[in-house]
């Protein structure tokens, strides 16, 4: 028997628009910071749920993601003046 999904369409457009080198070089572009984000969540421990249940979860995780957010920005130069937050200016 075969199925055909609700989203099946959807699905074989975006399995074309990936064979293009546009779609290809943005991937490029794309996947080494998310690499590199996945690699510092599991290399600080970060591997294994620590809570049951989904809600606890997900904000456990949301924390974890703010944290590198907030690493990242730092290294692209974050700074406060005072009254605003700046990245990349001089305080």
């Amino acid at each position: 028997m075969v199925t055909i999904r609700p989203d099946h369409d959807l699905m074989s457009q975006a399995r074309q628009a990936a064979g293009t080198p546009d779609w290809q070089a943005t991937y490029r572009r794309r996947r080494p910071p998310v690499e590199r984000a996945v690699a510092w969540l599991v290399g600080h421990g970060n591997r294994r749920l620590r809570y049951r249940g989904t809600i606890k979860n997900n904000a456990w995780l949301h924390t974890r993601a703010a944290a590198f957010n907030l690493r990242a920005l730092i290294n692209l130069g974050l700074t406060h003046n005072g009254t605003t937050w700046q990245i990349g200016a001089a305080a």
